[in-house]
């Protein structure tokens, strides 16, 4: 009996290892991930905003740019919420559906936000991480550079870029993206510096590898957690600065609109009692970025080693 129990225990405590050690770091950031309720919500709060933004116009009645023309001149009285008329949100100032306007501003906030973020990551990653690599004076000379482009106001430059290339979607994904890669470059930097002197590093120095394959297949690759991390908290940052650029009337131009345009367009309506305009755009604005920021709150988390 005794031994029975002993055979038992030693099998279990054996299976229960072996199933530890063959959990790889990704899978075990993801158990992590998801035992964190909060991230986890956000995490599928994220994939119902995207949903909307995609597949929300298949439900909308009306398009974002037909106007409604008996509701354009009474739009505080009739041009509120209603499931009669097909105006789900209501409509804005102009007689529009706002339903239609916020799927494509919701949108329009997301592809900013993420391909400004991919921007910045790529180009930040690649440049810190050969800043670090080399060393001496390439290191103090491109970190030098990053010191003097940080020092000039960021805001300034993309608003300098609107007047003198002009107000297109294109220019504020490039503005944005090129401008919000010096954090990511000084992250990758530091992060380079530990990664450059481990063992597999120095194996493939010794083996008569390239400097730039040794950045992109070993030390790159090996930054993917920090830069998951910092790209979810980069995102919201870059969906506040287009907002903002819209909110000024620098970003998105009609017909097309962002979801600060819509709160820019709704906040001067408040006036005339009409609510509507402005609630639905910043509810949306509110739950992404508060998504965002649960998400990277969660994977920061879950990536640490010094958590686990």
């Amino acid at each position: 009996m005794l031994l029975s129990k002993a055979t038992t225990a030693a099998v279990a405590n054996a299976a229960d290892r072996a199933q530890t050690e063959g959990r790889s770091l990704w899978k075990d950031a993801r158990i992590r991930f998801f035992r964190n309720k909060a991230a986890s919500l956000a995490f599928y709060v994220l994939i119902a905003i995207t949903l909307f933004a995609i597949f929300g116009g298949y439900l909308a009645h009306w398009d974002n740019e037909t106007i409604d023309w008996p509701l354009m001149g009474n739009v505080s009285e009739l041009g509120g919420p209603s499931f009669e008329n097909g105006h789900y949100f209501g409509v804005d100032d102009l007689g529009r559906d706002l339903f239609a306007r916020t799927v494509q501003g919701t949108r329009i906030s997301l592809l900013v936000g993420i391909i400004g973020a991919l921007i910045a990551v790529v180009v930040g990653t690649l440049y810190g991480a050969t800043s670090g690599y080399y060393g001496g004076r390439v290191d103090s000379l491109m970190m030098r550079t990053v010191d003097i482009l940080m020092a000039v106001p960021f805001m300034f430059v993309l608003i300098l870029l609107l007047v003198i290339f002009g107000q297109s979607i294109l220019m504020i994904f490039i503005g944005i993206g090129l401008i919000s890669w010096l954090d990511m470059a000084r992250i990758a930097r530091g992060q380079t510096l530990t990664i450059k002197n481990k063992e597999f590093v120095e194996a493939a120095v010794a083996t008569g590898v390239r400097p730039m394959n040794i950045i992109t297949r070993h030390i790159v690759p090996n930054l993917a957690g920090i830069v998951i991390v910092y790209s979810t908290l980069l995102i919201p940052s870059m969906i506040i600065t287009e907002s903002f650029i819209s909110f000024l009337g620098l970003g998105v131009q009609e017909p097309d609109t962002s979801l600060g345009a819509l709160i820019s367009k709704g906040a001067s309506q408040m006036q005339y009692g009409v609510i509507w305009q402005l609630l639905f755009p910043l509810f949306f604005f509110i739950i992404t970025l508060f998504a965002f920021f649960f998400v990277g709150d969660g994977l920061r988390d879950a990536l640490d080693p010094k958590d686990r």
